[in-house]
């Protein structure tokens, strides 16, 4: 891996900031205005800024976000990799490739063992050992469809003092997933102003404390009439109650809005709930993970209860030599250790272990794309150990 290099790091002066505000309002289309406001709100949020610089100009931009995420029911260390933006006049020359190689390269001194990002063009992020890993769907649901009326848990606006008590709703909610995040101040910032607006917050309480909540956001479908679509920013029930209490009150708009718009994985368990399928599940993006240290992001892993088991890993990475060679991850009773060695069994690049960690591809389905190597009872060990639901993430960054 290339050492670190002084051109770069965090902006210098006000200049640096606003050639970073004209790359991310360029790359994104969006006015100056709301990239200047974000990129000066990202610190508040625990986030960092850094630019590469190159002759004597900013060349490319990316956000830096410390956070976690959930595997096997125990957290990871993720950095997350947001606003990766190139100069109009130096896209083509290998700039962003220089730029995430450098960001990798920080993530891993900081201590966290996966990157993570939406992708807006893949091609640029596989060159540095990213792959698919995950999917955020878009759940529209017709408000028409939500044909009962639950009262019995209490529902108020969401205060201030409350945040504490939602935190933990979520935590308790997010380790039992795969793929979501231990969120930071980052991204609960962006879910109580989404792009800067507010998002209305509304919980239910029963006897022992919240039991769920929503954010909620309001859009006039158009300038001259009264109908509007809900969206919600986040969307967590802990108990069936709380979830009929929680479509209860999204029905109560229905003279206002037709729809209601969330983000989630494939299945949501409340829309099993309705009596009809009043509602679309449709992708919205894939995303990417790095496995930027082998040995700490397989060791911190948690795997299926009660299983044991062995893999002989054999992993090629192109940017870290730590990570390059073979490994033996031992599994027992859900827990792991690695240590370097083995036969090297199954074969692989990094890029193919993120899809493999995360349940994204099964160990069949990559021998079947032809990124992996194995023989049929090591594929059966590996499906075992790297078993789970489909790898989601809600949140985007």
């Amino acid at each position: 891996m290339e050492a670190a290099v002084a051109d770069f790091g965090a902006p210098r002066d006000e200049r640096e900031l606003a050639s970073a505000d004209d790359i991310l309002s360029q790359a994104f289309a969006m006015t100056s205005e709301f990239t200047l406001g974000w990129l000066r709100r990202i610190e508040e949020g625990g986030a960092r800024l850094r630019l590469l610089r190159e002759g004597g100009a900013v060349a490319a931009t990316a956000a830096l976000i410390p956070m976690g995420q959930w595997w096997g029911g125990r957290r990871v260390s993720l950095g997350g990799v947001a606003g990766v933006g190139v100069a109009p006049a130096r896209r083509g020359q290998g700039s962003g490739g220089r730029l995430m190689r450098q960001v990798l390269q920080e993530l891993r001194a900081e201590g966290h063992v996966l990157a993570g990002l939406y992708p807006a063009t893949q091609p640029l992020y596989r060159r540095v050992g990213f792959e698919q890993a995950g999917a955020c769907f878009e759940h529209r649901l017709q408000l028409s469809g939500v044909d009962f009326q639950e009262r019995t848990l209490a529902l108020r606006p969401v205060d201030a003092a409350d945040m504490p008590a939602l935190h933990d709703v979520y935590l308790r909610h997010a380790r039992r997933q795969m793929g979501w995040l231990d969120r930071g101040p980052y991204i609960w910032n962006r879910v109580r102003q989404p792009r800067g607006q507010n998002a209305y917050g509304y919980l239910v309480e029963g006897a022992s404390g919240v039991e769920g909540y929503l954010f909620l956001s309001r859009h006039n479908l158009s300038a001259f009439g009264h109908k509007q679509e809900l969206r919600l920013t986040d969307f967590v029930a802990l108990t069936p109650a709380a979830g009929r209490r929680l479509l209860s009150f999204l029905g109560d708009h229905r003279s206002l809005a037709a729809e209601v718009i969330w983000q989630g994985g494939p299945v949501h368990p409340l829309l099993f709930l309705l009596r009809e399928q009043s509602y679309q599940v449709k992708l919205g993006d894939y995303w990417m993970l790095r496995v930027l240290d082998v040995p700490g992001a397989l060791q911190a892993r948690g795997y299926p209860p009660g299983l044991s088991g062995a893999l002989h890993l054999e992993v090629v990475d192109d940017l870290f030599p730590e990570n390059q060679g073979r490994f033996v991850l031992e599994v027992e009773e859900g827990e792991a250790q690695v240590r370097p060695g083995g036969e090297g069994d199954l074969k692989l690049h990094v890029r193919a272990l993120a899809a493999l960690y995360s349940g994204f591809l099964s160990p069949a389905a990559l021998q079947l794309a032809g990124v992996l190597e194995a023989d049929d009872a090591t594929l059966r060990t590996a499906e075992a150990l790297f078993s789970g639901s489909p790898p989601s993430m809600p949140d985007m960054f």
